[in-house]
């Protein structure tokens, strides 16, 4: 694996990392706000940049067991969520391939510059 290069998200409302605020989504990118994570409220979100992942693990969650893996700022290595990788059960399918970032670990970027 090469070298990862920093994304910058253009615009108002951009979720980053609480620690360094590194850049990770977009606000209107948010699939679901009704999820739960180890520190509370989490959202969903179908892509996020300037992570990386850890390794697979299986998670017995409430919706069933996954296997997910980590996710950690590319920048401060501090955590912020998972992805996960596969469901087991029909009705959560939809979750692989998609990323929940905990709304404690992230912090709301504003972009108020003059130019």
């Amino acid at each position: 694996m090469g070298y990862m290069h920093k994304v910058f998200l253009a615009g108002d409302g951009i979720y980053g990392c609480l620690h360094c605020g590194t850049h990770f989504v977009r606000k209107d990118r948010i699939e679901s706000k009704q999820y739960n994570g180890q520190y509370g409220r989490a959202f969903l979100f179908d892509q996020i940049v300037n992570v990386r992942a850890g390794e697979e693990e299986k998670r017995a969650m409430t919706t069933g067991v996954h296997i997910v893996q980590d996710i950690v700022c590319m920048e401060c290595s501090a955590y912020v969520g998972w992805t996960y990788i596969k469901a087991f059960e029909p009705s959560q399918k939809f979750k692989e391939g998609k990323f929940i970032l905990e709304k404690e670990l992230i912090t709301d970027i504003t972009r108020d510059w003059d130019y």
